[in-house]
């Protein structure tokens, strides 16, 4: 097995451990295995697509970190997906959340310390963050209501409008409130989905959360927009037309008098002039006069 294929590899090895574990404990339907195992297919592929892309050798240690994490959220999307026929073990759900969460301020420190960081580590960990935000919306939703998908949704509904919209792709700048706000949605919607605090105060603090992340996104999308590149007018070019003597063609002219004619064909290189005259004398029509004008 090549070092490339090797950490992906072993990570999706770990989804199915993890899963089978939790269907040894907790118990795991049959959705909560498609679920579980479907995402960690997809991450092993994404994730051996981003190290080739990069030229990466091999996972890095940081990267081994957000690794671990990634499959933890894949034990919380199995538990989520399989509570929409039972009731989720929030004992089990709620640990596994907290130390996906923990693990959030550890792979960033990793990467600085041994010099590791890296635009895969750094997208990666985004991603697996988004996702976690996500799949906790989701299983808070039929208790607070779906409002809450909106926190989870954010993040996906900027990459696709920055799809449509390219002065969206512009690079943020560095803004400290911006990882504080991304950290206090996995805090708050861990605590939320604990159980432990009345569905008003709940509902409350969900809300916070979520007008935090509309201020934050908001604030970057005016950013981009002020600074958007300005539209490159085109410029006006005027082409001179040089002067153009058109040399006289001789033709040579044809007339025919006094025949009847029902039907001709000409070919499309001749001119034909029909002309209808009348008598001086008594002003009756007279024959119809044709010329046929060919170029020499």
């Amino acid at each position: 097995m090549s070092t490339v294929r090797n950490g992906p590899v072993l990570g999706l090895i770990a989804q199915f451990v993890l899963l089978a574990g939790l269907a040894g404990t907790v118990g795991l339907g049959a959705a909560g295995w498609l679920a579980g195992l479907a995402y960690g297919a997809t991450l092993c592929g994404l994730l051996l697509r981003g190290l080739r892309a990069a030229g990466a050798d091999a996972l890095g240690p940081a990267d081994r970190v957000t690794l671990t994490r990634a499959v933890l959220v894949g034990g919380v999307l199995a538990l989520t997906v399989d509570a929409w026929s039972r009731p989720a073990p929030v004992a089990v759900l709620v640990p596994l959340t907290a130390v996906a969460l923990a693990l959030d301020a550890v792979d960033g420190r990793v990467a600085r310390r041994t010099g590791t960081a890296s635009d895969l580590g750094a997208r990666f960990d985004m991603e697996v963050d988004a996702f976690l935000i996500l799949v906790l919306s989701v299983h808070l939703a039929p208790a607070v209501g779906g409002w809450v998908l909106v926190i989870g949704g954010m993040r996906y509904a900027f990459v696709v409008a920055s799809w449509l919209l390219p002065w969206m792709r512009g690079t943020l700048p560095l803004r400290y409130w911006r990882k504080v706000v991304a950290a206090a949605q996995g805090v708050v919607l861990a605590v939320a989905s604990a159980g432990t605090l009345p569905r008003a105060a709940t509902t409350v603090l969900v809300a916070g959360a979520l007008a935090m992340l509309v201020e934050s996104f908001g604030h970057d999308v005016a950013w981009l927009w002020r600074h958007r590149p300005a539209a490159v007018p085109v410029p006006q070019v005027t082409v001179p037309v040089p002067h153009v003597t058109v040399p006289h063609v001789p033709v040579r002219h044809v007339t025919v008098r006094h025949v009847t004619v029902r039907h001709v064909t000409v070919p499309r290189a001749m001119r034909v002039t029909v002309t209808r005259a009348t008598h001086a004398a008594t002003g009756e029509p007279a024959a119809a006069r044709w010329t046929a004008h060919q170029p020499v």
